[in-house]
């Protein structure tokens, strides 16, 4: 039995935008950061790393004037916040 993309992020902890910010952070495929993502946000100081992930996501898309993507990742970082006490450390 395989299991789809959207299983795996569904067992992540993580939302698919905040996997895509991984992804997009990190130059990964969407796979790789379910996996990464996953064990992150299960480690120490992990939802410190991806809260900053999102926000370096944010602040380069600021600077580049897109400001549709910023406005995403800003909803994105929020619902991280919001439901991960730890990356607010």
């Amino acid at each position: 039995m395989y299991l789809s993309i959207q299983e795996c992020i569904d067992m992540s902890d993580l939302t698919e935008d905040e996997v895509l910010a991984i992804a997009e952070h990190e130059d990964l495929p969407e796979m790789l950061a379910v996996e990464l993502g996953s064990y992150l946000v299960h480690s120490a100081g992990g939802e410190r790393r991806i809260k900053q992930m999102i926000q370096d996501d944010l602040r380069a898309a600021q600077a580049k004037g897109n400001h549709q993507h910023a406005a995403v990742l800003k909803h994105v970082l929020r619902h991280f916040l919001e439901h991960h006490a730890a990356a607010q450390a």
